[in-house]
């Protein structure tokens, strides 16, 4: 894991907890390739829309704020809500 993982892996945490019902439902697991991060967020069934947002819109954003992340430590990440 690096540092650079292991922030972007607190930061989508820190802000699904705060989205869903069930925060203690909250795993984000990291994934390392070389300069590419994947990361992995799972929640309760029942919070799964939230998470995701009308249209997608939370997703994107929280992908926006890795990418920014990402792009200011020099790597690639991805981010895949189940």
């Amino acid at each position: 894991m690096t540092e650079s993982g292991a922030a972007m892996r607190g930061l989508i945490e820190h802000v699904a907890r705060q989205l869903v019902d069930t925060p203690d439902g909250v795993v984000v697991t990291e994934e390392q390739d070389g300069e590419f991060t994947k990361l992995h967020l799972q929640v309760a069934d029942a919070d799964i829309g939230q998470v995701i947002g009308r249209g997608g819109r939370i997703a994107k954003a929280l992908r926006a704020l890795l990418k920014v992340m990402a792009t200011r430590d020099g790597t690639k990440v991805n981010l895949e809500i189940d």
